[in-house]
Protein backbone atom coordinates (compact mmCIF):
# COMPACT_ATOMS: atom_id res chain seq x y z
CA UNK A 1 0.00 0.00 0.00
CA UNK A 2 1.38 3.39 -1.01
CA UNK A 3 1.73 6.31 1.40
CA UNK A 4 -1.09 8.10 -0.42
CA UNK A 5 -3.38 5.10 0.10
CA UNK A 6 -2.42 4.93 3.77
CA UNK A 7 -3.21 8.62 4.25
CA UNK A 8 -6.52 8.23 2.41
CA UNK A 9 -7.44 5.17 4.51
CA UNK A 10 -6.53 6.98 7.71
CA UNK A 11 -8.61 10.00 6.71
CA UNK A 12 -11.57 7.80 5.79
CA UNK A 13 -11.35 5.99 9.13
CA UNK A 14 -11.24 9.32 10.98
CA UNK A 15 -14.33 10.54 9.11
CA UNK A 16 -16.20 7.33 9.90
CA UNK A 17 -15.29 7.59 13.58
CA UNK A 18 -16.49 11.17 13.61
CA UNK A 19 -19.79 10.17 12.03
CA UNK A 20 -20.22 7.36 14.55
CA UNK A 21 -19.53 9.76 17.40
CA UNK A 22 -22.17 12.20 16.19
CA UNK A 23 -24.83 9.62 15.32
CA UNK A 24 -27.58 9.60 17.95
CA UNK A 25 -28.78 6.30 19.37
CA UNK A 26 -32.11 7.68 20.59
CA UNK A 27 -34.56 10.55 20.34
CA UNK A 28 -34.04 11.81 23.89
CA UNK A 29 -30.40 12.73 23.31
CA UNK A 30 -31.47 14.62 20.19
CA UNK A 31 -34.13 16.44 22.21
CA UNK A 32 -31.58 17.59 24.79
CA UNK A 33 -29.26 18.83 22.04
CA UNK A 34 -32.14 20.69 20.37
CA UNK A 35 -33.03 22.34 23.68
CA UNK A 36 -29.44 23.49 24.09
CA UNK A 37 -29.39 24.85 20.53
CA UNK A 38 -32.69 26.67 21.09
CA UNK A 39 -31.27 28.36 24.19
CA UNK A 40 -28.22 29.44 22.22
CA UNK A 41 -30.36 30.93 19.47
CA UNK A 42 -32.45 32.72 22.08
CA UNK A 43 -29.30 34.26 23.61
CA UNK A 44 -28.12 35.37 20.17
CA UNK A 45 -31.42 37.15 19.48
CA UNK A 46 -31.47 38.77 22.91
CA UNK A 47 -27.89 39.99 22.66
CA UNK A 48 -28.39 41.13 19.06
CA UNK A 49 -31.55 42.99 20.04
CA UNK A 50 -29.68 44.72 22.87
CA UNK A 51 -26.96 45.83 20.44
CA UNK A 52 -29.52 47.23 17.98
CA UNK A 53 -31.42 49.08 20.73
CA UNK A 54 -28.19 50.56 22.08
CA UNK A 55 -27.17 51.62 18.57
CA UNK A 56 -30.57 53.23 17.94
CA UNK A 57 -30.43 55.17 21.22
CA UNK A 58 -26.88 56.31 20.43
CA UNK A 59 -27.91 57.47 16.98
CA UNK A 60 -30.96 59.37 18.27
CA UNK A 61 -29.51 60.91 21.42
CA UNK A 62 -25.81 61.44 20.78
CA UNK A 63 -25.12 61.54 17.03
CA UNK A 64 -26.10 59.70 13.86
CA UNK A 65 -24.17 56.52 13.35
CA UNK A 66 -23.09 57.17 9.79
CA UNK A 67 -21.45 54.59 7.58
CA UNK A 68 -18.66 53.79 10.05
CA UNK A 69 -21.16 53.37 12.87
CA UNK A 70 -23.35 51.03 10.83
CA UNK A 71 -20.32 48.92 9.94
CA UNK A 72 -19.27 48.82 13.61
CA UNK A 73 -22.74 47.67 14.64
CA UNK A 74 -22.71 45.01 11.92
CA UNK A 75 -19.35 43.69 13.07
CA UNK A 76 -20.57 43.70 16.66
CA UNK A 77 -23.65 41.68 15.67
CA UNK A 78 -21.43 39.16 13.89
CA UNK A 79 -19.20 38.93 16.97
CA UNK A 80 -22.23 38.42 19.22
CA UNK A 81 -23.56 35.65 16.95
CA UNK A 82 -20.15 33.95 16.89
CA UNK A 83 -19.65 34.23 20.65
CA UNK A 84 -23.07 32.93 21.66
CA UNK A 85 -22.97 30.33 18.89
CA UNK A 86 -19.88 28.81 20.50
CA UNK A 87 -20.65 29.46 24.15
CA UNK A 88 -21.70 27.78 26.28
CA UNK A 89 -20.71 24.42 24.78
CA UNK A 90 -23.06 21.50 25.12
CA UNK A 91 -22.53 19.96 28.58
CA UNK A 92 -21.34 16.48 27.66
CA UNK A 93 -22.11 14.23 30.64
CA UNK A 94 -19.31 12.39 32.41
CA UNK A 95 -19.76 8.93 33.87
CA UNK A 96 -19.66 10.37 37.38
CA UNK A 97 -22.51 12.76 36.50
CA UNK A 98 -25.01 10.09 35.44
CA UNK A 99 -25.97 8.67 38.88
CA UNK A 100 -26.78 12.22 40.02
CA UNK A 101 -28.60 13.34 36.86
CA UNK A 102 -32.15 14.66 37.02
CA UNK A 103 -34.38 11.59 36.70
CA UNK A 104 -36.38 13.27 33.91
CA UNK A 105 -33.17 13.69 31.87
CA UNK A 106 -31.48 10.44 32.86
CA UNK A 107 -32.40 8.54 29.68
CA UNK A 108 -31.31 11.35 27.35
CA UNK A 109 -28.05 12.07 29.17
CA UNK A 110 -27.18 8.36 29.27
CA UNK A 111 -27.81 8.18 25.52
CA UNK A 112 -25.44 11.10 24.97
CA UNK A 113 -22.74 9.44 27.09
CA UNK A 114 -23.17 6.15 25.22
CA UNK A 115 -22.95 7.93 21.86
CA UNK A 116 -19.51 9.23 22.82
CA UNK A 117 -18.32 5.75 23.88
CA UNK A 118 -19.88 3.86 20.97
CA UNK A 119 -17.01 4.26 18.41
CA UNK A 120 -14.54 2.55 20.78
CA UNK A 121 -16.71 -0.57 21.18
CA UNK A 122 -16.63 -3.74 19.05
CA UNK A 123 -19.26 -4.05 16.32
CA UNK A 124 -21.64 -6.41 18.20
CA UNK A 125 -21.56 -4.09 21.21
CA UNK A 126 -22.32 -1.06 19.02
CA UNK A 127 -25.45 -2.79 17.74
CA UNK A 128 -26.52 -3.50 21.32
CA UNK A 129 -25.91 0.13 22.28
CA UNK A 130 -28.30 1.13 19.49
CA UNK A 131 -30.88 -1.26 20.94
CA UNK A 132 -30.35 0.18 24.41
CA UNK A 133 -31.06 3.62 22.95
CA UNK A 134 -34.45 2.32 21.78
CA UNK A 135 -35.20 0.95 25.26
CA UNK A 136 -34.17 4.21 26.90
CA UNK A 137 -36.59 6.05 24.60
CA UNK A 138 -39.36 3.72 25.84
CA UNK A 139 -38.35 4.33 29.44
CA UNK A 140 -38.01 8.12 29.25
CA UNK A 141 -41.76 9.04 29.28
CA UNK A 142 -42.27 6.98 32.44
CA UNK A 143 -39.46 8.88 34.20
CA UNK A 144 -41.25 12.21 33.72
CA UNK A 145 -43.86 11.37 36.37
CA UNK A 146 -42.04 8.77 38.47
CA UNK A 147 -41.63 9.67 42.14
CA UNK A 148 -37.91 10.30 42.62
CA UNK A 149 -38.05 8.87 46.15
CA UNK A 150 -39.70 5.60 45.11
CA UNK A 151 -37.85 2.25 45.06
CA UNK A 152 -38.50 2.02 41.32
CA UNK A 153 -36.68 5.33 40.75
CA UNK A 154 -33.72 4.12 42.81
CA UNK A 155 -33.56 0.84 40.86
CA UNK A 156 -33.69 2.61 37.50
CA UNK A 157 -31.08 5.14 38.56
CA UNK A 158 -28.75 2.29 39.52
CA UNK A 159 -29.49 0.28 36.38
CA UNK A 160 -29.19 3.16 33.89
CA UNK A 161 -26.94 5.61 35.70
CA UNK A 162 -24.49 3.20 37.36
CA UNK A 163 -24.47 -0.39 36.10
CA UNK A 164 -24.65 0.41 32.38
CA UNK A 165 -21.93 3.11 32.33
CA UNK A 166 -19.64 1.08 34.61
CA UNK A 167 -19.85 -1.96 32.30
CA UNK A 168 -18.82 0.13 29.28
CA UNK A 169 -16.16 2.08 31.18
CA UNK A 170 -14.75 -1.10 32.72
CA UNK A 171 -14.33 -2.59 29.25
CA UNK A 172 -12.54 0.52 28.02
CA UNK A 173 -10.08 0.40 30.93
CA UNK A 174 -8.77 -2.93 29.61
CA UNK A 175 -5.83 -2.42 27.18
CA UNK A 176 -6.96 -2.85 23.58
CA UNK A 177 -4.44 -5.66 22.98
CA UNK A 178 -5.96 -7.78 25.76
CA UNK A 179 -9.63 -7.42 24.87
CA UNK A 180 -9.70 -10.52 22.67
CA UNK A 181 -7.74 -12.73 25.06
CA UNK A 182 -9.82 -15.15 27.11
CA UNK A 183 -9.99 -14.67 30.87
CA UNK A 184 -11.98 -17.10 33.02
CA UNK A 185 -13.29 -18.69 29.84
CA UNK A 186 -14.47 -15.49 28.11
CA UNK A 187 -12.84 -12.59 26.33
CA UNK A 188 -13.58 -9.02 27.47
CA UNK A 189 -15.42 -8.50 24.17
CA UNK A 190 -17.71 -11.45 24.93
CA UNK A 191 -18.24 -10.29 28.50
CA UNK A 192 -19.17 -6.80 27.29
CA UNK A 193 -21.66 -8.16 24.75
CA UNK A 194 -23.20 -10.48 27.34
CA UNK A 195 -23.55 -7.66 29.86
CA UNK A 196 -25.06 -5.25 27.34
CA UNK A 197 -27.53 -7.91 26.22
CA UNK A 198 -28.68 -8.38 29.81
CA UNK A 199 -28.92 -4.64 30.46
CA UNK A 200 -30.88 -4.03 27.25
CA UNK A 201 -33.41 -6.63 28.42
CA UNK A 202 -33.57 -5.21 31.96
CA UNK A 203 -34.11 -1.63 30.76
CA UNK A 204 -36.87 -2.81 28.45
CA UNK A 205 -38.50 -4.74 31.32
CA UNK A 206 -38.31 -1.67 33.57
CA UNK A 207 -40.03 0.44 30.91
CA UNK A 208 -42.77 -2.14 30.43
CA UNK A 209 -43.31 -2.62 34.18
CA UNK A 210 -43.76 1.11 34.71
CA UNK A 211 -46.09 1.30 31.72
CA UNK A 212 -48.06 -1.66 33.09
CA UNK A 213 -48.57 0.25 36.33
CA UNK A 214 -50.01 3.17 34.39
CA UNK A 215 -52.23 0.81 32.38
CA UNK A 216 -53.55 -0.69 35.62
CA UNK A 217 -54.36 2.79 36.93
CA UNK A 218 -56.15 3.62 33.67
CA UNK A 219 -58.18 0.42 33.81
CA UNK A 220 -59.11 1.11 37.44
CA UNK A 221 -60.21 4.62 36.52
CA UNK A 222 -62.32 3.30 33.64
CA UNK A 223 -64.00 0.77 35.96
CA UNK A 224 -64.73 3.53 38.46
CA UNK A 225 -66.33 5.67 35.75
CA UNK A 226 -68.38 2.73 34.55
CA UNK A 227 -69.70 2.06 38.03
CA UNK A 228 -70.39 5.74 38.64
CA UNK A 229 -72.13 6.68 35.41
CA UNK A 230 -73.46 3.46 33.92
CA UNK A 231 -74.80 2.53 37.35
CA UNK A 232 -76.71 5.79 37.45
CA UNK A 233 -78.23 5.08 34.04
CA UNK A 234 -79.77 1.89 35.42
CA UNK A 235 -81.47 3.72 38.29
CA UNK A 236 -84.82 5.47 37.98
CA UNK A 237 -84.51 9.23 38.03
CA UNK A 238 -86.49 11.01 40.82
CA UNK A 239 -90.09 11.82 39.80
CA UNK A 240 -90.31 9.16 37.09
CA UNK A 241 -92.41 5.98 37.06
Amino acid sequence: MSEVDKVRLSATSAIERSRERRRPIGTKSMALRRQHLARKIGRIFLAGGAVLIAAAIFGLVIQPLGFAGVMAVTLLLVAVAFLFGKWPPFPEPRQADLPKADLKQLAGRTEIWLEAQRPALPAPARQLVDGIGVQLDLLAPQLQTLDTSSPAAANIRKLVGEDLPELVAGYQRIPAGLRKEAHAGRTPDETLVGGLTMLEREIGEAARNLAAGELDKLATRERYLQLKYQGLEGEDLPGTD
